[in-house]
């Protein structure tokens, strides 16, 4: 608690967490506001019911911290940003003039910013209008269960989904304002709320249907599982690097010996997220456009998709998951990390690695050992993100109720957005000769 204390004495980072708490509780207000035109009573007895089910509502219902299925204001969160972040990012790789403004420094980088704002207006308005045409036609929580006012015309719908996308940009907003004036990266922290916030439901209704034997079953678990992410979100690679000595004048520079670290999970939880959004996709559209004449079993599409996507449990479901995760994990560092450009920046400060020739053999090198950690890491973030999925296809029973906020994604995404959050502190603190949060 010293260094807890310790950073509430320091006036700057004080203000700093004040704010990142004061915006986390705006965010959290304005995700319990029900948008205008929306039966509340209704929705609250139907998300009773679905409270028993593992299945597609409970896990997309995730991200915003229950915000979704209520229809409130911020109903749509940030998934969004999120998204448009990510194709922003992956664009670079095609598109040479995005290369070119990630390349240019700050301005390049606020120039992207930007473009991800208009991206995300653009999602925000598709994903609501989406939402807001399942609820008019009464298919958001099952079929025949009217979320909206009873007499509600074409006006009433376009002024749900302006409110559900303005809500988004206001979520952009919040997190942008945190991520600048708080600590941490704001959006992740926003999710770290909502994902947070089913932690006392969840352990609550597992205590209640299993018993005391299974909730500490299950705590124990939750404990080994956060030591072992903990344990490997922490693993680096350390690859040593040599300076040579050069005289500049009459001072001599370099001559120095430090390492490049590698973390062994590069990617973070982003590939976990994008593949969660992505794999919600097909079960969604297919929602929208099914036609009111047309059952599920008629068509070929409709009859798999509804199947084996929107169960979870199902191994069709679980190897797509998996995979998905594994994609995104080489394609997110092959964006992000170019063991060309490394291998140029050590060669022009006369940086090489003991027995690797500088240039093109270190990138080759540093090419080789960044796959091996991707090997890792991929299957690191794949196992964890499926292990609840493979238990509720093994039959665990009651438990499968409560296991969306203990599962293997909000688990690591609590714990990656925790750990880069206190190192945050702990790199103010240092500044301020205080004594870390991380001994």
């Amino acid at each position: 608690m010293s260094a807890i204390i310790s950073a509430f004495k320091d006036a700057d980072l004080r203000r700093k967490i004040i704010v990142t708490i004061f915006l986390i509780v705006l965010y959290r207000i304005g995700a319990q506001i029900p948008s205008p035109g929306v039966d509340y009573a209704s929705i609250s007895s139907r998300l009773h019911e679905l409270e028993q089910d593992s299945g597609l509502y409970t896990a997309i219902n995730l991200f915003s911290g229950g915000a979704l299925l209520k229809l409130s204001i911020f109903a749509i969160g940030i998934m969004p940003y999120i998204t448009a972040s990510i194709i922003v990012q992956l664009l670079t790789v095609v598109i040479p003039k995005f290369e070119e403004l990630k390349k240019e420094g700050q301005s390049g980088q606020t120039k992207m910013t930007q473009y991800t704002r208009y991206l995300t207006l653009a999602l925000a308005a598709m994903q609501s209008s989406g939402i807001v045409a399942l609820a008019s036609r009464g298919q958001l929580l099952g079929p025949g269960v009217q979320v909206l006012a009873q007499e509600h015309g074409v006006w009433d719908l376009v002024l749900l989904v302006i409110v559900m996308t303005s809500g988004a940009i206001l979520v952009m907003w919040l997190g942008e304002l945190i991520t600048e004036k708080g600590v941490g990266n704001g959006m992740s922290l926003l999710i770290f709320a909502g994902i947070a916030t089913r932690l006392p439901t969840d352990g609550a209704r597992i205590l209640a249907h299993s018993g005391g034997v299974v909730f500490a079953a299950v705590t124990v678990a939750v404990v080994i599982l956060v030591i072992g992410v903990v344990f490997v979100e922490q693993g680096q690679r350390r690859i040593p690097v040599q300076y040579a000595k050069r005289m500049v004048g009459r001072r001599q520079y370099g001559g120095t010996s430090t390492y490049l670290p590698l973390k062994v999970n590069q990617a973070g939880v982003i590939p976990v997220i994008f593949a969660s959004s992505l794999i919600y996709m097909p079960v969604l559209i297919t929602q929208i456009i099914q036609s009111g004449h047309l059952a599920p079993s008629d068509n070929w599409w409709q009859r798999n998709v509804i199947q084996y996507l929107q169960s979870p449990s199902s191994w069709q479901y679980i190897v797509l998951y998996f995979v998905l995760i594994v994609f995104f994990s080489y394609f997110y560092v092959s964006v992000q990390y170019d063991p060309n450009d490394q291998a140029d920046n050590m060669k022009k400060y006369g940086g090489f690695i003991p027995g690797i020739r500088p240039g093109r053999p270190t990138a080759q090198y540093l090419g080789f050992v960044m796959n091996r950690l991707l090997f890792v890491g991929a299957a690191y973030l794949g196992i964890i993100a499926v292990l609840p999925n493979i238990a509720l296809d093994l039959g665990v029973g009651d438990v499968s109720s409560g296991m969306t906020g203990f599962g293997g994604t909000a688990i690591l995404i609590m714990v990656s957005v925790a750990l880069t959050t206190v190192k945050q502190i702990e790199s103010q603190l240092l500044q301020s000769n205080y004594e870390g949060l991380l001994k």
